[in-house]
C-alpha cells in the first residue's frame, strides 16, 4: 500500500450493474476518487484515495450497505 493512504473504499458487486449509480459517485466525490469503468461500472482511483475527506456523500448516494469507507487506522 502506498504512503499516506488512510483509507479503503469497499463498492458492493450490485453498484458496478447500476450505470447510474456509478455515475452518481463519480459526480459527487469532490476528490475523483471514482471514475467510470469499462463495461458502465465503477472503479476507485488509487492515487486519489489520499486526498479523501471522509465527506460521507459517496455513502449518502449509494447507501452503506453499497459503499463502505473502511479506515485503516485506529482513532
Amino acid at each position: 500500500m502506498p504512503d499516506g493512504i488512510f483509507i479503503r473504499v469497499d463498492l458492493d458487486d450490485s453498484v458496478q450493474q447500476d450505470a447510474e449509480l456509478a455515475q452518481r459517485l463519480v459526480e459527487v466525490c469532490p476528490v475523483d476518487i471514482f471514475v467510470r469503468a469499462e463495461g458502465g461500472g465503477v472503479a476507485t482511483v488509487a492515487a486519489n484515495l489520499d486526498e479523501c475527506t471522509l465527506c460521507d456523500l459517496c455513502i449518502q448516494a449509494a447507501g452503506p450497505e453499497r459503499v463502505q469507507v473502511v479506515k485503516l487506522y485506529s482513532d
